[in-house]
């Protein structure tokens, strides 16, 4: 297990990653309005409204007309933007923030936003070919933030990231290692835990998706796989002279080492 934390993978086209900024602001504001500020019964409405209910897409049930809020083709998309608690919300959100923007800059703004919502509804697709008689409601990013995840695999393998691992060590790892390994643990939680409360199929529906989409959306002239290494920053090397240190004749200046955050 373990939490991504930041890398330093620079934006090449784009100034700033507005569209991951905008979607995590969104999803802040709906988690507000239908968790935080509204009684419970409003916000299981919300769910049964919003959510993604495969029974009631594939025409196998029928909602109640009073808590039909959008139609139900809509909800493949409406779902990914509720959440049943702060963790689920911070983990979605996490995970966006720190490998949203580069998959954006790869993209572009309008075609990235396209990205994240075909994410989205292709998650919960195949959640829906995995449990198409479930009348329980799906909710949550995880489809459309899978996808992303895929995307930066695929874009930049190479470059080092921070992470947490097992909640307590953090360490600058190349993206390739933590990405395959959390990739590959949700196709083998799909095929050992079907009767959990995760939708891996959710997952593994976004990772496809988003592993396909990144090949014919990316900006032209962006590569697959660059082989670019870009280090987290901890050590900085900078050359000084020490005020009581006298310059040593034979050699260059002295070299000390200052640690960065």
């Amino acid at each position: 297990m373990f939490i991504p934390l930041h890398d330093r993978n620079a934006l090449k086209h784009i100034r700033r990653q507005y569209v991951t900024g905008g979607l995590i602001l969104v999803n802040a504001l709906v988690f507000a309005f239908t968790v935080l500020l509204t009684p419970e019964a409003v916000a299981e409405a919300s769910v049964y409204g919003f959510g993604f209910i495969p029974a009631v897409v594939f025409d196998s049930a029928v909602l109640d007309p009073a808590l039909a809020i959008v139609p139900p083709d809509a909800t493949l998309v409406t779902y990914s933007f509720l959440h049943a608690d702060l963790m689920h919300l911070g983990s979605n959100m996490l995970f966006l923030w720190v490998f949203g923007d580069n998959v954006e800059d790869a993209l572009g703004h309008v075609r990235y936003l396209l990205f994240y919502l075909l994410c989205a509804a292709a998650g919960a697709l195949f959640h829906g070919l995995v449990a198409p008689l479930s009348q329980a409601p799906l909710i949550g990013a995880s489809g459309a933030v899978s996808g992303v995840v895929a995307a930066y695999l695929m874009l930049h393998p190479k470059v080092r990231i921070w992470v947490l691992v097992l909640l307590r060590f953090p360490l600058p790892l190349p993206a390739f290692l933590p990405l395959a390994f959390w990739i590959g643990q949700q196709f083998v939680m799909l095929a050992t835990d079907g009767e959990g409360t995760v939708s891996w199929g959710a997952h593994v529906g976004g990772i496809l998706a988003g592993a396909l989409l990144v090949v014919v959306m990316r900006r032209r002239g962006v590569p697959l796989f660059d082989r670019t290494i870009v280090t987290p920053k901890a050590v900085v090397h900078r050359t000084t002279t020490p005020p009581s240190t006298p310059v040593p004749q034979a050699g260059g200046p002295r070299r000390t080492l200052q640690w960065g955050r």
